[in-house]
């Protein structure tokens, strides 16, 4: 044991996320180009596949559905860091920037991490199952914590603009964290069977006999805290990539509200890789479980922190979505009702998500 612990600690997915790290360091709150500004996207992308190890590490040792939460918690908890960060900077877009960041992580989860893991699933399997009860009652949540935090503040009248008062802010707080709670209760305890991979004839899966023993306790929080190092590294790094980022942007034409989806984009690259590998070892529903809890964490833990954060933060806090927005929003709702319900799916079902996704990508570049 103490050999493979030995190569553990030589490998490059040890190394990769102290090196981002010490990257982070060096460069933060300074001014990158050229030659610097590739260098950081190489450790970035390091830290992401070192994040994607040692999540699968974890998962391994605490089974489903719990490594799924491990990852999409950590993930959500350092993003709510830097949004909170960024809004403290100021700026134009400081104002949109949490509905931002939420939506296009609603999108990149609910579409981008879906339709892949069921594209490439279905490539490899052919036919895909997974269990409906489970992965319908985390879509009914994703839609009723987007609904309650993204929607109603286009519409309600308390004040000027599509934003809350503070007594709806505050109530859509506790409703997400009520929301976010009573489903990680379901998830992990009286229904747990509702988010394990299904057989053909829709038996659990008892993953114990497909892999290797699991970890020892020592390992799995040893990959537990290089998990948490390698997602530190990927969200600093997105942001001291985020001028380069804003200069791409702004030479291609595009909003500066762009600079948010790509983050986003890089932020959930852990989930997104680990959702697809899981999806090639025909476990779809770990892919689900990863994509809806994701954006479950994303909205049930962003608005209850930016909600009591916004006592302080300078600025008005905007969460209500815009036209195309809500339309973009409806679309993935009823094809993700229309997917999930069966309790099986095809490549078809992940075109479908993918599809939605290139229409937000574009019509947030052009909209």
């Amino acid at each position: 044991m103490s050999g493979v612990l030995g190569r553990t600690r030589l490998s490059w997915t040890t190394l990769a996320p102290a090196l981002a790290l010490l990257v982070l360091a060096l460069s933060w709150g300074r001014e990158i180009s050229g030659v610097v500004v590739v260098l950081v996207a190489v450790f970035l992308v390091s830290a992401v596949l070192a994040a994607v190890h040692h999540a699968e590490v974890v998962a391994h040792r605490v089974g489903e559905p719990f490594g799924s939460i491990v990852l999409a918690v950590a993930v959500t908890v350092i993003e709510v860091g830097l949004i909170v960060t960024l809004m403290l900077a100021g700026g134009e877009t400081a104002a949109t920037l949490a509905r931002d960041t939420v939506f296009a992580a609603v999108m990149i989860t609910c579409n981008g991490i879906v339709g892949i893991s069921l594209l490439v699933g279905a490539v490899k399997h052919g036919l895909l199952h997974f269990n409906p009860e489970g992965s319908g009652g985390a879509l009914a949540t994703v839609i009723v914590l987007a609904g309650t935090c993204l929607v109603l503040p286009t519409f309600t009248l308390g004040e000027p603009g599509p934003k809350f008062t503070a007594a709806q802010l505050a109530f859509a707080a506790v409703a997400s964290l009520v929301l976010y709670a009573m489903f990680i209760s379901t998830q992990t305890r009286r229904h747990r069977d509702f988010f394990l991979p299904v057989s053909v004839s829709g038996q659990v899966i008892d993953e114990s006999d497909d892999h290797a023993a699991p970890p020892t306790t020592a390992m799995a929080l040893t990959s537990l805290g290089l998990l948490v190092a390698a997602l530190v590294a990927v969200v600093g790094l997105a942001k001291v990539e985020s001028p380069a980022i804003e200069s791409a942007v702004a030479a291609l034409g595009f909003p500066p509200a762009f600079v948010g989806v790509v983050i986003a984009l890089l932020v959930l690259a852990p989930e997104s890789i680990a959702a697809a590998k899981a999806a090639r070892r025909d476990r779809v529903q770990t892919s689900l479980n990863l994509a809806f809890g994701s954006a479950m964490a994303s909205i049930g833990l962003t608005i209850p922190t930016l909600a009591l954060a916004s006592m302080w933060l300078p600025g008005d806090l905007i969460l209500g979505l815009g036209a195309t927005e809500l339309v973009l929003l409806a679309m993935t709702v009823i094809v993700s009702v229309l997917t999930v319900v069966p309790g099986r799916a095809t490549r078809l079902q992940g075109g479908l998500h993918l599809v939605l996704l290139a229409a937000y990508l574009f019509l947030s570049a052009k909209p």
